[in-house]
């Protein structure tokens, strides 16, 4: 089942993914002792600082210090480097926590692995999967011009990876090139999906989504999977021109 929450603005949005996020928190707590989240990195992670931090009401909830947070993608780069989505999300979320509250667990790349070769990538994302749990409790992703996902892109070999959890490519159509991804069989373990999308520059993309006709998507095969609920969080910029029915987040 697929929901779209629509906002006049990507703040409005933001914070209305930040209460979804926290509801999801509290979902899992309520079963185990930790939450676990995998998120995507790039605008996303603004908009999770917008919901997640700068949200007051929102804010007081997160029990920082029972969450477990993965990528659903990452950047073979050092994690000191602006792309990579660990060190992105650092900056953006967790340095700006109160020095009380007790940070989260996040899963990193194993950096020891890197090399300028690339020669063991494939190395790096076995060690990643193998920090996987059995699911998540919540996946976020963001959803690319394009259409992709995490860095499974239109067309591209991976989207047909049945056996990997994890697996690494070289050839990125966005830079840079080499990078890990989720592939769709983990993403389907996932209890609930939701989506991120803001601004007039996702409007070709998002009519295309909800079209119903644009099947090899990456984003269509995530709405597609059965028995997971999928929830877009979005701007009227971004879903204006799409043709579907939306609302608001309770």
């Amino acid at each position: 089942m697929v929901e779209v929450y629509s906002y006049p603005n990507s703040e409005s949005a933001a914070y209305a993914l930040g209460e979804y996020i926290a509801d999801a928190q509290d979902k899992a707590l309520a079963k185990n002792k930790v939450f676990r989240i995998a998120i995507s990195g790039g605008s996303l992670v603004g908009a999770l600082q917008e919901g997640l931090i700068l949200n007051k009401k929102v804010a007081p909830r997160v029990k920082w210090g029972q969450w477990e947070i993965y990528f659903v993608d990452e950047r073979l780069l050092p994690l000191s480097y602006e792309d990579s989505n660990y060190g992105l999300f650092k900056r953006k979320l967790v340095n700006l926590l109160d020095p009380k509250v007790t940070r989260p667990y996040i899963a990193a790349i194993n950096t020891t692995l890197l090399s300028p070769s690339g020669g063991q990538d494939d190395s790096i994302a076995k060690d990643y999967e193998k920090k996987l749990p059995d699911h998540m409790d919540l996946i976020i992703l963001g959803c690319g011009e394009d259409g992709h996902i995490c860095s499974l892109f239109p067309g591209h070999e991976l989207l047909e990876e049945n056996v990997k959890m994890v697996a690494n490519l070289e050839d990125s159509p966005k830079l840079p090139p080499r990078r890990i991804t989720f592939t769709f069989p983990y993403l389907k373990k996932a209890t609930q999906i939701a989506f991120y999308a803001r601004g007039s520059g996702k409007k070709p993309i998002l009519k295309k989504v909800f079209s119903g006709t644009a099947t090899e998507l990456p984003s269509v095969k995530v709405n597609q999977f059965k028995k997971i609920p999928v929830s877009w969080f979005v701007d009227e910029a971004a879903i204006e021109d799409a043709n579907v029915k939306t609302s608001t987040y309770k």
